[in-house]
């Protein structure tokens, strides 16, 4: 890259209807008030379309009091050097982009690929927010010793070649077991379920020496349960007390045998929150479907145990369902997830797959709607999709947005949301995603440094150029 020098000139523009947005109805604005101030300590000049952040309730003067000057819909886009929106572009926006600038939004170039070639033969420079990485990736201490907590936990088993038979039970879904689930659940074996701390002995679907319990003491644990499970011989193990005993250790030995990987994590994302607004909606729609079914007991499987996995995790325990059954990808092939699938009631997919096994491996397949799925349960897609970009739920052709946020396909309600953080998480979500933005832009990465300086986490988020103005 050659000729692109530092951005001078920045434009926060307001979101309208787009592809991705029918409606308009995404209202969320890229950086709030309180972030302008950093992105002007840059040397930069900032302007903000004005309403840009109306819809989630930041007023003109907050961003004028904040130092930004304010601009018309039809000057926005006008000679700026970089130009900051949430979703993609709308198609009649970017004729009014100066080729030559930088675009930084949602930009899914995979789902919309017309729009991708419109922006490339107008020369314009995209980093797609999805994109940006972590560069090394980050490992907390806390994450470490989850992690490093459940694989002593299983390396018996593993020793003994026993995994495949052993039900793991996660007792409580937390901030500190999060971790640990997913070290669970790619080590595959026979079950994983997470269920609530005070369930009942009776609520109990397994014990004795194939099962292990792994809980956190310093949450508590039923103590009825606890001398079930004692004298019933099955496996127990206390996160807490690992941590007192080995934690400190566990990081030192971690880190000395675990060089950070060069890439990590997304920098601008909503994942948990994601996962939690999905899950939410999908006991709506179970409770409208099934009105007599007490949701603690509802059957509810969830596909992988990603970042929005958790986030839907959370959301289910934090509404008291009493057990939720976790599916790694040996549990999603064909042949096996159908014993899940049985009488189940809500299924949340977390699971993404890679881009050469979209549109070709489906986990929850139009025949499972017909022969394993009941008529009234609900299917949450949080992965979602489009024709060329399918998602793993085959009967999601397309992400379902706020005009239609659902269908019904064989007796199955089935949802795969475009920004599900739309349903009741708009502010709150703004405002998080503007700090991740303001950061990459001025303070980790140095964004504002231009094309020509991009942090190895950001310049593989070019999607689009380097075009030269």
């Amino acid at each position: 890259m050659s000729g692109h020098s530092r951005f001078r000139t920045i434009a926060i523009v307001r979101e309208i209807e787009s592809p991705e947005n029918p409606g308009g109805l995404e209202k969320r604005v890229a950086v709030v008030p309180s972030d302008i101030p950093t992105l002007l300590n840059t040397g930069a000049e900032v302007f903000v379309e004005e309403g840009a952040g109306l819809g989630v309730g930041f007023s003109d003067q907050e961003y004028v009091d904040a130092g930004a000057t304010l601009q018309s819909a039809g000057n926005i886009y006008k000679d700026k050097d970089l130009i900051i929106k949430f979703k993609g572009p709308s198609l009649a926006s970017i004729a009014a982009m100066r080729p030559g600038c930088t675009l930084l939004c949602m930009a899914h170039f995979g789902s919309f690929p017309d729009r991708a070639r419109i922006l490339e033969e107008h020369k314009i420079n995209v980093i797609a927010m999805e994109e940006i990485v972590e560069a090394p990736k980050v490992e907390t201490d806390q994450s470490i010793i989850a992690r490093t907590a459940m694989a002593t936990a299983l390396q018996p088993f593993l020793h003994n070649n026993t995994i495949g038979g052993l039900n793991v039970r996660v007792v409580q879904w937390s901030q500190r077991t999060l971790a640990a689930i997913r070290r669970a659940g790619n080590r595959d074996p026979r079950s994983l379920k997470v269920i609530q701390k005070d369930t009942s002995v009776e609520h109990l679907d397994e014990s004795g020496p194939s099962s292990l319990y792994f809980y956190d003491g310093e949450d508590g644990i039923g103590a009825e349960m606890l001398a079930h499970l004692q004298n019933s011989g099955a496996h127990l193990f206390d996160l807490s007390a690992y941590e007192q005993t080995s934690g400190a250790m566990a990081v030192e030995s971690w880190r000395e045998s675990h060089p950070p990987l060069p890439f990590g994590l997304r920098r601008i994302q909503c994942l948990h929150q994601t996962g939690q607004a999905g899950a939410r909606y999908g006991l709506e729609l179970l409770k409208q479907n099934k009105p007599d079914l007490d949701k603690k007991n509802a059957k509810a499987v969830i596909l992988g145990y990603g970042n929005v996995a958790q986030g839907a995790m959370r959301e289910l325990s934090d509404q008291g369902v009493r057990e939720i059954i976790v599916l790694g990808q040996t549990h999603t092939k064909s042949g096996r997830i159908e014993y899940w699938l049985n009488n189940v009631d809500l299924i949340v997919n977390g699971a993404d797959q890679p881009v050469h096994l979209r549109g070709r491996n489906y986990l929850v397949t139009n025949e499972h709607l017909q022969t394993h799925i009941p008529d009234g349960s609900v299917v949450i897609d949080l992965v979602g999709g489009s024709p060329t970009n399918r998602s793993p739920i085959e009967p999601v052709l397309s992400c379902t947005f706020l005009t239609e946020p659902h269908f019904v396909q064989s007796g199955v309600t089935i949802s795969a949301l475009w920004g599900w953080p739309m349903l009741g998480m708009m502010r709150e979500t703004a405002i998080t995603y503007s700090g991740q933005i303001v950061d990459v832009i001025a303070k980790k990465e140095m964004l504002i440094d231009g094309l020509d300086a991009l942090a190895p986490g950001v310049r593989r988020a070019l999607v689009c150029g380097p075009h030269s103005a």
